[in-house]
């Protein structure tokens, strides 16, 4: 297959070891990546936050890319959960409200073929094992609108559970928000931080050396938390857990460890 991958704004611009991954992944797959250049933010931000009319014209321009890219793809894929809801859930409905049905309509073909990763892999490729390998002991993370909006189920994690040698542990209460949900965890920053609190704690309590989710964002969230806590525990996307390969490993985050007490000198104030 020829697959246009959608890389999200957030990977481009802070996470394109992602994007990378996402492309690695299909490629040992047999299939072909196409990285639209044109491509922008798929306007979920203005959208979340009730901009709507200024996420119009982005909407229209994604709409426009990917579905040039489609005249010679056969999907699209992107590594975000949320994105991908976004263009499913979103776009149409922005299209409609503003009289524009043509603009509508396209949307809707454009959703219809586009796919969140693993998704794209379990439906629509066929496969569970990618023959990946990962020595490490892993907790995952199912993000909320994976879980919700996509209703990906446990796809993730069957993908997971094929990786060989990876050490796969159960998140306790992992269908519980982490508290980014975008602009929600700056404008009600207590709250946000309370549920990222819970989080971190379930994730410490698992032991796992990584965090792994599908989406980026969520992933920024938690492994803020982590890394304030100098827990030790690192963060890893979903993608880059799938592209590592015994020969081609996928380094494993190094994280701020537990700062180690001084000892005390004898006779010395207390």
């Amino acid at each position: 297959m020829r697959i246009a991958v959608f890389t999200t704004c957030l990977a481009d611009a802070l996470y394109p070891a992602v994007a990378r991954a996402t492309v690695t992944l299909l490629e040992r797959l047999g299939h072909q990546a196409v990285v639209p250049a044109d491509q922008t933010c798929c306007g979920q931000m203005h959208l979340n936050t009730g901009y709507w009319a200024r996420g119009l014209p982005v909407v229209r321009h994604h709409v426009e890319t990917f579905e040039a890219a489609l005249d010679s793809c056969d999907a699209v894929v992107a590594p975000s959960g949320s994105c991908v809801g976004s263009v499913r859930h979103q776009h149409a409905m922005v299209a409609a409200r503003y009289d524009d049905d043509a603009l509508a309509e396209r949307a809707t073909a454009v959703a219809g073929r586009t796919y969140e990763l693993s998704e794209l892999l379990v439906d629509v490729l066929g496969v569970t094992d990618v023959g990946a390998w990962f020595g490490h002991p892993v907790t995952y993370y199912p993000t909320c609108h994976s879980l919700r909006m996509l209703r990906v189920g446990d796809k993730p994690v069957r993908l997971l559970r094929a990786v060989q040698d990876i050490d796969l542990i159960e998140l306790p209460g992992a269908d519980s928000c982490c508290g980014f949900g975008g602009t929600f965890a700056l404008k009600n920053e207590a709250t946000s931080s309370a549920m990222l609190t819970d989080k971190v704690a379930a994730v410490t309590s698992t032991g796992a050396q990584v965090c792994s989710a599908g989406d980026s964002s969520c992933l920024m969230h938690i492994g803020g938390g982590l890394s304030r806590l100098r827990t030790g525990i690192g963060t890893l996307h979903l993608a880059q857990i799938l592209a590592s390969t015994r020969e081609h490993p996928c380094p494993v985050p190094e994280p701020r460890r537990p700062a180690r007490r001084r000892p005390s000198l004898p006779g010395a104030a207390r």
